[in-house]
Order: C-alpha cells, then structure tokens, then sequence
C-alpha cells in the first residue's frame, strides 16, 4: 500500500465511523454491522466494574487468538479517545446486552442509565476488521452477499482462565473453497489484532459443532458444493467467561452489533498502525 492510498483509508475510515456512530447514537442504525462501514476497524464490547477489570485484562492476555485487546477505557470514563475522538461507550454500539450474574437480562440501545463510575470498557479486535481484506482479494463473503450477520459457534476449545474468567472458545464461520480459504488464511494471518488466521478448517465436529445450520449467535449461512467451513477465533468468547464468572453486571454489545472506530481496517495488518490499546 502507498503511503496515498494509505492516507485515502485512513480518511476514509474516519468518514465512515464517524457517520455510522453519529447514526447509532441518534437511534437510526440499529442494525448488525457486517458491511457496514467496511473500511473501519470494528470490536467487541465487555464493559465490568473495576474490581473485575485486572482479572479480565490478564483473561484477554492469556486468549490473545479470541480476546485480541484494542482499547481499555478508564473507570468511569465512557470515552475512548484512542478509537475515536467522539466515541461514548454509553450509545455508540447499535445493540447492547445487560448480563446480572451470567445470565441474559435484557438488550437495550442505550446504557446511560446503567452506567457506573467504576465501569471499565474493554474493546476487543473483531473478524469483521479483516473482510475488506478478504473482499480485495477476491475472496467472496455470503452473509455479506445476503445481508446477514456472520454465524457463530460455542465450541469444545477451552480458553486458559484468570481470576473467575474461564469457557469455550466461540468461533465465527465462512464458507469458502478449499483453495479460498488457504488464501483468506494467508491474508488474515496478519491481522493479529482482528484474530488473525483460521483456528480450524473443515470437520465441525472436531471442535464440537454439532449442527452447522444452527449457530449459537448470528445467522445460519448455507455451504455450497465444493466448499468447506472456515472458522476463526470470535470475541463473543468473553460472554462465554461472564457466564462462569457470574460479575453482579456486565455490559457488552449483542454478537454482531459491534464498536466502530475510526481506525483504518488496513492499519490493523502487521506492522502497520497505532498501537491503540490505551492502558497496559
């Protein structure tokens, strides 16, 4: 990439994610955000109170492949000036889930009214930073053909725990050609930061999948003849680890409906872009 059509992305990205977050905070996007703002960096949400911060920041650290860490707030502090200068962690993500205890209470648009001055927010690399990456590429993406969000899995792959946090690994899925994805492995496996190359190809029943027709999050997205399921490392697997954890709150954004920053996808390739994690 020149450094022209580098600067282009960046500018871009910062079009994009301030227009689509402007749309989310004003109640006119509510919607899963595969291609939506496709030149942006997007992440998963895990907002906790502090006492539970140290813990699940060494729980991130142990599963860099699931939980590569983008941004960490500080408590009490909605924004995160790293992302993007006018993000609010409070109604910038188009869907938001409330956890009590591990379990699903309820989705809502907006956490104003829940939020707290020991919060922290965690923001983690996603899939969906990396499929312009693909698409350049010529490697075509179903659910984004057909408008759905990408379908993911609870598999039998066990994260290493810190503190109370600990559970499967959750994996989204494309189906590609075998030669496709041997390309979209070498093209995502430097996207560290976005959970980089595949983590299974093939059998979904070696990594415990037992209907690939019925995600667990997402959307069902049909595999043609000649073509093999491609999985990789989801940042859905921290609301697998809240469930064990059981905090008396949690916050994170529903599987599919994720941050958008204003950072350049492309920037998240290896070797290139702003270190964008702001607490160590």
């Amino acid at each position: 990439m020149t450094v022209y059509q580098n600067a282009l992305a960046v500018a871009t990205a910062r079009e994009e994610g301030a227009a689509l977050r402007s749309a989310i905070r004003r109640g006119f996007f509510a919607d899963q955000t595969a291609g939506a703002a496709p030149h942006c960096v997007q992440g998963n949400l895990v907002i906790l109170p502090e006492y539970l911060a140290d813990d699940f920041h060494q729980y991130c650290g142990a599963n860099p492949k699931p939980c590569p860490l983008l941004a960490v707030s500080e408590p009490g502090d909605p924004s995160l000036p790293t992302l993007a200068q006018d993000f609010d962690l409070r109604t910038d993500v188009p869907l938001y889930r409330i956890y009590r205890y591990g379990e699903l209470e309820r989705e809502t648009i907006d956490i104003r009214d829940l939020w707290q001055d020991d919060f922290v927010g965690f923001v983690l690399g996603c899939s969906y930073s990396f499929e312009t990456a693909l698409i350049e590429h010529g490697i075509k993406l179903r659910h984004i053909e057909l408008g759905r969000g990408v379908p993911m899995y609870v598999t039998n792959i066990e994260t290493k725990p810190s503190g109370p946090f600990e559970g499967p690994m959750v994996v989204s899925m494309r189906p590609l050609t075998p030669e496709r994805a041997r390309q979209a492995a070498e093209v995502t496996k430097d996207f560290d930061r976005a959970h980089g190359e595949p983590v299974h190809i093939g059998d979904p029943k070696k990594i415990g999948i037992a209907d690939i027709m019925a995600p667990d999050f997402g959307e069902s997205i049909p595999i043609q003849s000649g073509e093999v399921p491609v999985f990789w490392a989801c940042g859905v697997t921290p609301q697998m680890a809240i469930k064990q954890a059981r905090p008396d709150i949690c916050i994170t954004h529903a599987p599919g409906f994720m941050v958008i920053s204003d950072i350049a996808a492309s920037e998240l390739a290896a070797g290139r872009g702003p270190e964008i994690c702001s607490n160590p």
